[in-house]
């Protein structure tokens, strides 16, 4: 039986990224109704995710040595991953990341796979526009 590891390795396009309210309300998509992404998950233990939103604005200027921070429309992060079997987690340790506040840091995510598509869900709530959410991302093989 192939384990969560060896499932999860290969490349995945973004499907969907959606915010769900923990105590009900509407969905919000953070990154927009048709955001692109891909992660990447390596067999050396090793995972790349990228996330942006279509509509980002271009940068006034021509390098990116003198371009704005713009993190609200675009997440990037990359370094060691892990998987439990039994749990059906996913931990990503952010050995850099386009956030600051995320490097160094490792965050678990629930994997589920369903009918072709890879489901990674926010392990734990957070607090997004003052409200308690879960990320769901939907992926799709590449």
């Amino acid at each position: 039986m192939e384990t969560l590891f060896e499932k999860l390795v290969g490349t995945w396009t973004l499907v969907e990224l959606i915010e769900v309210p923990v105590n009900g309300g509407e969905i919000t998509h953070p990154m927009g109704e048709h955001p692109k992404g891909l992660i990447i998950y390596n067999p050396d233990g090793y995972m790349s995710a990228q996330i942006m939103d279509t509509h980002r604005e271009n940068f006034h200027q021509e390098h990116w040595t003198n371009a704005t921070q713009e993190g609200s429309t675009y997440l990037a992060y990359s370094g060691p991953f892990k998987t439990d079997d039994e749990k059906q987690l996913v931990s990503h340790t952010m050995y850099i990341s386009l956030f600051p506040n995320w490097t160094g840091q490792t965050q678990n995510r629930i994997v589920i796979f369903k009918d072709g598509f890879l489901d990674i869900e926010s392990e734990k709530p957070f607090t997004s526009n003052s409200r308690l959410v879960i990320h769901k991302l939907t992926w799709k093989r590449v």
